[in-house]
């Protein structure tokens, strides 16, 4: 008996690890910068994709997408939405505006968690989606694809994007500091043209979305089809990978 635990302990100790695949595509008529934390960050052209493997385990995840950006050879630059610290491989998180697919894997009840985020605002429409949908209604596709940008309150308007009230205002009430928080006729305007998609910090009802931990990879899209282009002037595409 003594042998046979052992047996089954050393192999639960020695058993590989699982890894979630995610496929990174740009469908947008321009070259966007993927960015992911953790990843580093890749320059997609109209039509490429970035493949990523990452632990189970892996929390407080994010891929983003950078517009406008400008790199030299050593991977140092600047982008004007979702920059990085100046650099093409982030290790940290993008300064808003930028559309947020994030997502925290094998979790509670061995589930991957997942959401597209517009609380650091909108500068590129999204798609995410797990490759192996369920049947479970918390296990689909998700999508930000209105035209946010063009439609965006005159007080939140940046430069290639649409910020949140948060990052312009930095009060409790939009950033939900203190306690608990609700809706706000800004975080209506962002619900209201994507409705899969968090508003305001505290909007998780209807933005957190599960899947079966280890049965599915996961695709995020920038530009997804049906979605608006928002055709952007671009200032430099030269760029290290």
């Amino acid at each position: 008996m003594a042998l046979a635990l052992l047996t089954v302990l050393l192999a639960l100790f020695f058993a590989p690890s699982h890894s979630t695949t995610f496929t990174v595509r740009n469908n947008c008529p321009y070259t966007v910068w993927a960015a992911a934390s953790p990843g580093g960050g890749r320059r997609l052209n109209r039509g490429q994709t970035w493949t990523l493997n990452v632990p189970a385990g892996t929390s407080m995840a994010r891929i983003w997408g950078r517009t406008n950006c400008n790199f030299d050879a050593s991977g140092r630059g600047h982008c004007q939405t979702g920059d990085c610290g100046n650099v093409l491989q982030c290790t940290g998180w993008g300064v808003p505006p930028n559309t947020l697919a994030e997502y925290a894997l094998n979790q509670f009840g061995n589930l991957d968690f997942y959401d597209i985020s517009l609380v650091d605002g909108f500068n590129i429409p999204m798609e995410f989606s797990p490759t192996r949908p369920s049947s479970k209604a918390k296990c689909r596709q998700i999508k930000c694809t209105s035209d946010v940008n063009g439609q965006c309150p005159n007080q939140l308007k940046a430069p290639g994007g649409c910020n949140n009230p948060c990052t312009v205002f930095k009060t409790d009430e939009y950033c939900c500091t203190k306690g608990k928080c609700g809706p706000t006729n800004f975080s209506k305007f962002f619900k209201n043209k994507c409705p899969d998609a968090y508003s305001y910090p505290q909007d998780d009802p209807t933005s957190t979305f599960t899947c079966p931990s280890g049965s599915t990879d996961y695709t995020v899209v920038f530009c997804p089809m049906g979605s608006s282009y928002f055709p952007l002037e671009m200032f430099g595409s030269e760029s290290s990978e």
